[in-house]
């Protein structure tokens, strides 16, 4: 340790009573967090690149700061879903503080990171109140059936109004419209569940029919229009 040589002319004073750091919640106990070993969690973290192409929600399960498990989901950007499938496969095992400075191509997973490790280090995580957190592979419960994420998709003008494409049971196939040309409703496959029935070895024609349903008031429609074509 090298001194200045104000600091070396200096007279020694005591320091008084060592606290330690102000305790954070951490899977239902206090700990006082001094080293990443510390950090324990489950919990999210979203981030998005430069030009806000596309974003990333990235989940990690801490264990006495190893990640042990995570899940990567992006949206809106090609590049990203592919530094995604690295940035799953080179995450795990690693420290937090090892993850905070891997270089995961994508910008919108790097700042996921960065997000979710302060939400870990400040005590904010999913878990900070369940007792000994949750087991991992505990993310892909979030996903449902079929193993998907949930993805909305929405447009509109002014001039033509609303189009919905995606909702979170699945690909919209038709709008329902009443007498004044509202939404009321709409018509979708659950393409999570229909993937999995063809998966068994159901017919793909027979899967797809039987995963389709409907939302609202559906049947009291005066007219349906399709959203990507009318």
């Amino acid at each position: 340790m090298i001194y200045t040589t104000e600091v070396q002319h200096m007279c020694p004073v005591a320091k008084g009573a060592y606290h330690g750091p102000a305790p954070i919640p951490e899977e239902g106990k206090w700990v006082q967090a001094k080293q990443i070993s510390d950090i324990s969690g489950f919990t999210h973290g979203v981030g998005w690149c430069a030009p806000q192409q596309g974003a990333c929600k990235l989940t990690l399960n801490v264990k006495e700061g190893i990640i042990e498990e995570a899940l990567i989901e992006t949206l809106g950007c090609s590049g990203m879903t592919h530094s995604a499938a690295m940035a799953s496969e080179i995450l795990i095992g690693k420290t937090l503080l090892e993850a905070l400075n891997t270089d995961l191509v994508c910008d919108a997973i790097n700042v996921a990171m960065r997000e979710i490790f302060k939400q870990l280090a400040y005590g904010r995580s999913q878990t900070a109140f369940s007792e000994n957190g949750l087991p991992v592979g505990a993310s892909l419960e979030d996903l449902g059936k079929g193993l998907r994420s949930q993805v909305g998709t929405m447009f509109g003008t002014r001039e033509k109004g609303v189009r919905y494409l995606e909702m979170a049971e699945g690909y919209v196939l038709n709008i329902a419209l009443d007498d004044d040309s509202e939404v009321i409703g709409y018509k979708f496959v659950h393409l999570g569940k229909m993937m999995e029935a063809i998966r068994k070895g159901v017919d793909p024609r027979e899967a797809y029919e039987q995963n389709i349903k409907t939302y609202g008031r559906y049947d009291d429609a005066a007219r349906y229009i399709d959203p990507r074509k009318e």
